[in-house]
């Protein structure tokens, strides 16, 4: 498969960054979808720059965990993650409430067409779910790109506040899932 690369991201203290937002689905007949609000935003542990030498540069152009923890500038700490609460904070601070939400509702569209898409071709069993990490990427128009979708991802923490995200949202996936006369 052929895809694009968006060469205008939207940067963060000169880095691009990504967004990783958990979908859980319990039925595809009907959709049935939670997306969970608690995701995050990884950024890349180098500043973006579309200089053709700098193309290889991993560092610089993907911003996932397993690339950037190999990175001398990764942040133990922080492990180079906003939660979406604090990227979606600053990015109204800086282009005002109603252009993020229509971005974040954008990006609600892309995940319900996207399952949608293939609601006829999974199998439905009603004693199954899958929870699902979407990748999106945002350009500097705010326009979001679906860069790829996981199924299973991984929900090993990195950080602390890594930790505390992927916990709330194993509790709230076994909430939804677990019916309530087996607890």
């Amino acid at each position: 498969m052929i895809s694009r690369y968006i060469d205008n991201p939207y940067l963060i203290g000169g880095k691009k960054f990504d967004l990783r937002m958990y979908v859980l689905v319990t039925s595809y007949r009907p959709l049935k979808v939670w997306i969970y609000e608690l995701g995050f935003g990884r950024f890349c542990t180098e500043k973006f720059s579309n200089d053709p030498k700098e193309i290889t540069n991993k560092y610089m152009h993907l911003a996932n965990a397993s690339i950037a923890k190999t990175a001398g500038s990764y942040n133990d700490i922080h492990g180079s993650k906003w939660s979406i609460n604090n990227l979606r904070f600053y990015m109204e601070q800086v282009h005002g409430k109603v252009g993020v939400d229509k971005c974040f509702e954008e990006i609600n569209n892309i995940i319900y067409i996207s399952l949608k898409s293939v609601q006829n071709v999974v199998s439905n069993d009603k004693h199954c779910f899958e929870l699902y990490g979407y990748d999106i990427l945002i350009d500097q128009n705010l326009k979001p790109w679906l860069i790829e979708v996981n199924a299973s991802p991984s929900i090993s923490p990195t950080t602390g506040p890594d930790r505390t995200i992927k916990m709330n949202l194993l509790q709230d996936v076994f909430k939804i899932v677990i019916p309530p006369d087996w607890a």
